[in-house]
């Protein structure tokens, strides 16, 4: 891809359908739409993966998918609560094929931090072995996976939290960088006090996928980042996705009138 692409996440918060949102995206200038699985199921109206791909196509987009992250653990100490979030990604991946997709986010599972040691490492491993089925599937449909960097938990260990704990997670399943890539989410790494650019030192041209959004450092708001052009100039990343909680916070993000956007998704 010559040049990256600018877009927005759409969140089941919205209230739209993926073409009314893909005309006021447009509209503001951007050209790439990321799918939340959790809009895709909650959304009366949501279009299956072709359709997907045919709006994709009449609105001159690109299309990134995000896998499921809430209602499911690829790192559950269950190990069917963990087969059944691997078949949630294969699903995802499935879709983006069809939709011509460039890329599949997915989150890296959890446990509970007040459960024993033997708890915590068995969900460990499951969430490596989850990663490296996914990983195998994706090349099997030749949809890169890109693992992202999560925020911290208080209640729950998460393993790709720091640069150093995504590389560990990466080089523990011994998978291709082709197969699966990077995520960088900024607003998650600067909530865990790391600096965006320390990703970027670190995974380089493995960063296919960024999350553009801001935080005052004590929580993970998602709040508009409209000082994002330095961080596009920056990151080798293929995608630029602003991860907001409203429409008319992706239009505070590129200087826009968000009362259109409001009176439109308003329902």
């Amino acid at each position: 891809m010559s040049e990256p692409r600018l877009g927005a996440a759409m969140d089941v918060r919205f209230g739209a359908t993926v073409e009314e949102f893909l005309t006021h995206l447009t509209d503001m200038g951007l050209n790439h739409v990321e799918l939340k699985r959790e809009y895709l199921h909650g959304h009366p109206d949501a279009p299956d993966a072709e359709t997907v791909g045919e709006l994709a196509e009449q609105y001159d987009v690109s299309v990134t998918y995000h896998a499921p992250f809430r209602d499911w653990n690829p790192g559950s100490f269950n190990d069917a609560v963990r087969q059944s979030s691997v078949e949630q990604v294969r699903r995802t991946l499935d879709d983006a094929a069809t939709a011509d997709a460039g890329a599949v986010v997915l989150h890296g599972g959890s446990v509970p931090r007040r459960y024993p040691e033997w708890v915590r490492a068995t969900a460990r491993e499951n969430a490596l072995r989850s990663l490296a089925e996914c990983a195998a599937y994706a090349r099997s449909v030749g949809v890169p996976l890109c693992l992202e960097n999560q925020p911290r938990d208080e209640g729950k260990r998460r393993y790709t939290t720091t640069p150093d704990e995504l590389a560990a997670t990466l080089e523990a399943v011994d998978v291709p960088p082709e197969s699966v890539g990077v995520t960088l989410d900024v607003g998650h790494a600067s909530v865990n006090g790391e600096e965006w650019e320390a990703f970027v030192d670190r995974f380089g041209d493995r960063i296919r996928v960024c999350h553009l959004h801001d935080n005052d450092g004590s929580a993970d708001r998602h709040e508009p980042l409209p000082d994002y052009e330095p961080i596009v100039e920056a990151v080798p990343a293929d995608y630029f996705v602003f991860e907001t909680k409203s429409v008319a916070d992706v239009a505070a993000c590129v200087g826009a009138d968000p009362e259109p956007l409001e009176t439109a998704f308003r329902r």
